[in-house]
């Protein structure tokens, strides 16, 4: 599944990718090619920036449905160590030892 969305920026009309998580409401980014800033907002009254947010909506649903069709490997090793990470855990044994 792809997890990049394209944007059209407003200004230069030039078209660039950016990642779907981090497309939400509050995100700016600088256009690469004119470097103006573009935010990102359901709400604007651009219609390159709504057709980006929707997209990116999409995507990060169809992500979330097939990595909740997948188990995640993290979630057994924090599991196995009472929550804490595999690193914090190796630590605490480390110090434990000492």
């Amino acid at each position: 599944m792809e997890d990049s969305v394209q944007v059209r920026c407003t200004r230069c009309k030039n078209v660039f990718r950016d990642r779907a998580k981090r497309l939400q409401n509050g995100y700016s980014r600088q256009c690469p090619s004119c470097e103006i800033v573009l935010f990102f907002d359901e709400d604007s009254h651009d219609s390159n920036i709504k057709r980006a947010m929707r997209t990116a909506r999409r995507a990060r649903k169809e992500l979330r449905e097939s990595e909740g069709a997948s188990p995640r490997t993290t979630a057994g090793v924090s599991r196995q160590y009472g929550g804490r990470s595999a690193s914090n855990a190796r630590q605490s044994e480390e110090e434990d030892g000492d």
